[in-house]
């Protein structure tokens, strides 16, 4: 009795180790990214791989995204960061392999490797943080008053009369 009891124990280890993957059941498949940039108080549209918008939001924020894009295929993202006066920036956020994937080697079998965690895309993970630098503020547009300056002897003769001393 006690024989058959270890037996089954034994083998539901064993089916539960080749059905799964070791990414799958330590890692995620979902991550959350905190978004920043300076200044803060901008806005930002996260795209995927496709294209499609899959957040937008206001810095600083967390959003939580998928790290996979379909079997084998990591996802990547486009952010863009806008905020008025400023020029728009963008940067990419990729996902890499995670190290739980080659857990599989040791835990989760080939099904786990070739299967299970290429599918729930768990075999991939994000940064922790992307953040945006929209630099300094962008000057108004051109209102068609422009100041040139000139060292006095750059002025013509006739328009030195004109000047008029400030100090």
């Amino acid at each position: 009795m006690k024989a058959c009891r270890t037996t089954i124990s034994v083998l539901s280890v064993a089916c539960l180790l080749t059905l799964s993957g070791c990414a799958s059941i330590v890692g995620n498949s979902q991550y959350p990214v905190a978004v920043k940039s300076t200044p803060v108080g901008a806005s930002f549209t996260i795209k995927n791989r496709s294209g499609e918008v899959v957040h937008t939001g206001t810095t600083p924020g967390t959003v939580t995204l998928k790290s996979g894009s379909g079997y084998f295929k990591g996802e990547a993202y486009t952010v863009t960061f806008h905020k008025d006066g400023y020029a728009d920036t963008t940067t990419r956020l990729s996902s890499s392999m995670s190290g739980w994937y080659w857990g599989n080697i040791l835990f989760g079998g080939l099904i786990g490797m070739l299967i299970v965690d290429p599918l729930t895309g768990a075999m991939f993970k994000l940064p922790d943080s992307s953040s945006g630098d929209l630099g300094a503020p962008v000057m108004a547009k051109n209102t068609g008053q422009d100041l040139t300056m000139l060292t006095i002897d750059q002025v013509p003769a006739d328009q030195r009369l004109k000047l008029i001393r400030v100090n």
